[in-house]
């Protein structure tokens, strides 16, 4: 049965309309789900290591009688690591190494060490940045295990400094991934508990006798998972409420059709809500893309996810030019924007809001998402129009340095006094007063 995928013109006066039409995705606030994992997190913050105990057996059928249970002690992430192929092993240690050095780079050129500067009369003024103290890594499991989150998560956060990493990740029926341990050797989490859901969200928010409450918890999950977030934000901080993976390719018409059809596809099996759309000036070329994806689909073990995703949620956008395509790419925001193109890097001048872009016809999401170098966690659902790959600075904070000098404080006394004043907050004003030379 061949796929058939919308197609829309950018030509059409209701263009705009039927585009934000296929964007459209709510992200089903199912009050069920939402009182049921209100429900957990009130019960776990009330009875602690007793109720992650009681869901992690529930929901993932394990028969743990005490936490230690369920905690992986270092010796078997080692072994975990010493257990796997060299030929894997060294792929691993090879998409580690990789983000490492991107996220040096990074924390290097934000300026980890924050700055100062000094005004004439000694006032000194400047900025301090300081790790987190404490945070919570949340690594899905069940029906896929993923060892690039624990990377994508936990080098950041190391490279930040971050004085511990505690990761969580679910077992069902107590089957443990070596490759996500061994993924948590190499990037020195420091302890990791077999529980998931909202008691592990709510594990690490309000903290237990065992598990320690952390000030950020980042990484996706289900839609319990989701809710729990949600719901401890102001708690604890998190990373953001990710959306299904999306995929947008501009392409200019001189990339081979199958490789664009499997980039499509790349996202598509992710989930049946996933979205991949292909904007292009070239009719012909989607047609070829189009058969590609027909020919192909069939040798793909999660084809009818594929199938699924593409017609519900793809769409091929046919436009007059690829300065266009940037400007429909602009409105988008995808979380991940490939620009298959014989210029690449003219187009990406012209791209304001993407969650990271593939440049050229050999740079493939795939590489993004393990071993490239830059974060893999990405804003979705538009939100790159405000929001930033996951990074080291989500794992720093920002404290303002003022240091007022008595000759500076004869001028700046004066104007937050006036201010106070005019603001009918008294001891304000008085404060600043008291330190004006008489």
């Amino acid at each position: 049965m061949s796929i058939t995928i919308r197609q829309l013109d950018s030509s059409n006066p209701d263009f705009t309309a039927q585009l934000m039409a296929v964007l459209a995705f709510e992200a089903s606030e199912d009050e069920a789900i939402d009182r049921a994992a209100a429900g957990i997190l009130a019960d776990v913050k009330q009875r602690g290591d007793a109720a992650v105990i009681e869901y992690t057996n529930k929901f993932d059928r394990m028969s743990a009688v005490s936490m230690s249970a369920l905690e992986i002690p270092h010796t078997e992430l080692q072994a975990a690591l010493d257990s796997l192929s060299p030929e894997r092993r060294a792929a691993l240690q090879t998409a580690a190494d990789r983000v490492r050095v991107y996220h040096e780079r990074q924390k290097r050129e934000c300026g980890s060490d924050g700055f100062t500067f000094t005004e004439p009369d000694g006032t000194v003024l400047g900025q301090k940045v300081t790790p987190l103290d404490k945070v919570g890594i949340y690594v899905p499991g069940g029906k896929a295990a993923y060892p690039s989150s624990v990377l994508m998560n936990a080098i950041p956060a190391k490279v930040a400094g971050v004085g511990e990493i505690v990761m969580v990740v679910p077992t069902p029926d107590g089957v443990k991934n070596p490759l996500v341990l061994a993924a948590a050797a190499i990037a020195g989490v420091d302890r990791v508990f077999t529980i998931g859901g909202a008691q592990a969200v709510a594990a690490l928010a309000y903290g237990t006798n065992t598990i320690p409450q952390v000030d950020k918890i980042v990484g996706p999950g289900n839609a319990y998972v989701a809710a729990a977030k949600r719901r401890v934000f102001g708690t604890v901080g998190i990373d953001m409420i990710a959306g299904p993976s999306e995929i947008l390719v501009l392409a200019d018409g001189t990339t081979d059709p199958d490789w664009i059809a499997m980039d499509l596809f790349s996202q598509a099996e992710h989930d049946e809500l996933a979205q991949s759309i292909l904007v292009c000036p070239d009719a012909d070329y989607m047609a070829r893309v189009l058969a590609s994806i027909n020919a192909q689909i069939e040798a793909m073990p999660r084809k009818e996810v594929i199938r699924t995703s593409l017609t519900n949620r793809g769409a091929f956008v046919k436009v007059r030019d690829m300065n266009e395509a940037c400007e429909i790419a602009n409105l988008i925001a995808a979380e991940h924007l490939e620009i298959s193109a014989e210029e690449p890097m003219q187009l990406a001048d012209k791209i304001r809001h993407a969650g990271a872009m593939f440049l050229g016809r050999f740079s493939s999401e795939s590489l993004g998402d393990y071993c490239a170098g830059p974060n893999h966690v990405l804003p979705t659902s538009r939100t790159a129009r405000f929001s930033s790959p996951l990074g080291v600075y989500d794992f720093q904070k920002r404290s303002s340095i003022i240091y007022v000098s008595q000759a500076g404080a004869q001028t700046l006394g004066k104007v937050a006094a006036e201010l106070a004043y005019g603001e009918g907050l008294q001891a304000h004003a008085r404060s600043a007063q008291y330190r004006l030379k008489s």
